[in-house]
């Protein structure tokens, strides 16, 4: 069902996709938006290890939530900083694509939990990670990706 990457060479391995996934902090999410347009919306995502699922936060309205709502197919774009070897201009990236579904988070303490855990990406900062999710959690919806398929490679820009 889901495309073999041409350049094989180029594959990185499942853990090294992995790594991506949980030290990048953002990546694209593209769902299928308003008259099967794609959409493809930059946002922050937490990795979870135990489980392999992505998770995001969001307000709870909008042309994303609408486009997940009607199709709960996705993919996930992420890739690093990238290295420039000496003396050349081209830069070396890794990237991952993660086909999947997604699923609403219901329970509400799951999901500060996971907002938590996407904070704590950015900030160390307890209190006000605390502060954020008393005064917008309510108002939060999370959403995870269940991966079906995760490719990844490294790709030069020359």
């Amino acid at each position: 069902m889901f495309r073999e990457i041409v350049r094989k060479k180029q594959a990185l391995a499942l853990e090294e996709c992995k790594e991506i996934l949980k030290d990048e902090p953002r990546g694209v999410l593209s769902l299928i938006g308003d008259d099967g347009y794609p959409y493809g919306v930059p946002i922050n995502h937490y990795y979870c290890e135990e489980n392999g699922h992505i998770y995001f936060h969001s307000g709870k309205s909008g042309h994303k939530i609408d486009a997940l709502r009607a199709c709960d197919k996705a993919s996930f774009c992420v890739y690093d900083g990238g290295y420039r070897c000496e003396g050349e201009w081209a830069l070396n990236i890794k990237s991952v694509i993660v086909f999947g579904r997604i699923q609403i988070v219901e329970n509400f303490d799951e999901a500060m939990d996971i907002c938590r855990k996407l904070c704590y990406k950015f900030t160390s900062d307890s209190d006000y990670i605390e502060k954020e999710i008393r005064v917008s959690g309510k108002n939060t919806l999370c959403f995870k990706l269940i991966p079906e398929h995760i490719t990844g490679k490294k790709v030069n820009e020359s």
